[in-house]
């Protein structure tokens, strides 16, 4: 068959695919035979790929396609189902290894020889996602994929939606196992979001081997990837590709006696936020897991990127910078919600407010970074004796406390340790007011603390009238 004149039939960049395979099924090289000018100009003229170290070699007829790409298993996959098992097959994805989303089609052939397949490659490139393109898929996975966007926003408790979403997953792979892992780089670390067992499950929960060490397993994953949509591992020779890429990996797989496993990122941006994986599923059913969480991962992954925002954002309203604990406008929020009998409201309160003497004294004498570390180790020393309760700068050099349902004794020990401990003018000093009331009178409380510190502060500087205020 005259290949190159058939492939110079397609309009878009197209290429013909050879797929060897052996008696037992396996297959072997996965050759690119030819292909139209576009495809071979898109190979030698990498740069519109946006894949600026992978393309580097002319083009050869007929050469291994690792000559032009990384192996990838998910490519391999799809060439044998094409070629040899002769099924016509579209795909819509963003591969990690390019700056680009590829619209791919693959159409079977008739092949004159036993051992050989081949199929049509084709391939249009689109420098951002297309929502049409991204829709158009098989009724089923289209189901699929809406029921588990409909979970991610069902409820505005996120952990619940997580939970509803890795149940669906879990459903859709019939597995073992499903989890979605989180990563972070910066602390290297790694935490369950949410898993989920198979019926008869023996497998343990997956936060019992979350120690130092695992994230430098997750954090090989991306390379064990190799620039591909995800990792798929079922059958032997696939084991031997995991085996090579990622000895130390393939070998905690085998010793939990793992039988197969898919894995997909979560990427925001150029950030992997973390992993879903399955474990034993069904391997029936690798089509439509592949082609399901290629796109549901995109809306996942969306959907723990906002959270994560969301958060920070929360964060950064509530927490003084400086200090590590609650800021002013927290304070005010926590003093409405005991207003207004919000969920959660104690029944009685102890109320210190804290104001730090000596500092005007140190910002002018060493600095304002003396100042700031006096302020620092003034919220240390409160957060060691009035461990579990809340702590709030309330501006400058005062902080108040609130000691939610603490025995009125236990609160009133509290204080007079803290008074004996910061009595020192030459270290963290502070003048001290407290009351103790209900939680229904917590302004009248609040109002008596501060009138108790400042006579408290006024004592000090009679006292000490050497420090300036």
């Amino acid at each position: 068959m005259d290949f190159k004149g058939f492939a110079d039939l397609f309009q878009p960049m197209t290429c013909i695919m050879s797929v060897e395979t052996f008696p037992d099924g396996s297959y072997g090289n996965i050759r690119i035979v030819t292909g139209n000018e576009k495809y071979i100009n898109a190979t030698e003229y990498y740069e519109e790929m946006g894949a600026h170290d992978i393309f580097t070699n002319k083009f050869i007829p007929n050469s291994p396609y690792e000559r032009y790409i990384p192996k990838d298993l998910n490519f391999e996959d799809f060439c044998y189902r094409c070629a040899i098992k002769g099924e016509q097959l579209h795909t819509y994805i963003h591969p990690d290894r390019f700056d680009c989303w590829l619209n791919l089609t693959m159409m079977p052939l008739v092949s004159d020889k036993e051992n050989i397949g081949y199929c049509t490659y084709s391939q249009e490139i689109t420098k951002d996602a297309d929502p049409n393109l991204m829709t158009n898929i098989a009724p089923d996975i289209a189901g699929t994929v809406l029921n588990i966007c409909i979970q991610l926003n069902d409820t505005n408790d996120f952990k619940k939606s997580m939970d509803e979403v890795i149940g669906g997953i879990s459903d859709l792979c019939a597995c073992d196992h499903c989890c979605i892992l989180l990563t972070d780089h910066n602390t290297r670390k790694c935490t369950v979001l949410c898993e989920r067992f198979g019926e008869g499950s023996q497998r343990i929960p997956m936060e019992n081997y979350l120690d130092d060490d695992f994230f430098d397993i997750a954090d090989s994953w991306k390379d064990t990837i190799a620039g591909s949509t995800c990792i798929i591992v079922k059958d032997p020779q696939e084991w031997e590709v995991l085996k090579q890429r990622n000895p130390a990996w393939y070998a905690s797989l085998q010793s939990a006696k793992v039988q197969s496993i898919v894995l997909f990122p979560l990427r925001s941006g150029n950030e992997v936020l973390g992993y879903i994986w399955a474990i034993d599923f069904d391997a029936e059913r690798t089509v439509k897991i592949k082609e399901t969480l290629e796109l549901t991962s995109f809306f996942i992954s969306a959907h723990i990127a906002n959270h994560q925002l969301f958060k920070r954002m929360e964060i950064m309203s509530s927490i003084d910078i400086l200090t590590g604990v609650f800021n002013r406008n927290a304070m005010n929020n926590r003093i409405d919600s005991i207003c207004t009998q919000k969920a959660g409201t104690p029944e009685n309160v102890g109320i210190v407010f804290a104001d730090l003497n000596g500092l005007k004294r140190m910002n002018d004498s060493e600095g304002h970074f003396a100042g700031d570390m006096l302020l620092k180790n003034a919220a240390l020393v409160l957060q060691r004796e009035f461990e579990g309760c809340e702590i709030y700068r309330a501006g400058g050099d005062e902080y108040m406390i609130i000691a939610a349902d603490m025995p009125e004794e236990e609160f009133n020990a509290h204080v007079e340790q803290l008074r004996a401990d910061t009595a020192d003018p030459e270290g963290v000093c502070f003048a001290v007011g407290k009351c103790y009331e209900k939680a229904s009178e917590i302004k009248k409380a609040m109002r008596m603390a501060d009138e108790r510190m400042y006579a408290d502060k006024e004592a000090f500087y009679k006292e000490h009238p050497e420090i300036a205020r």
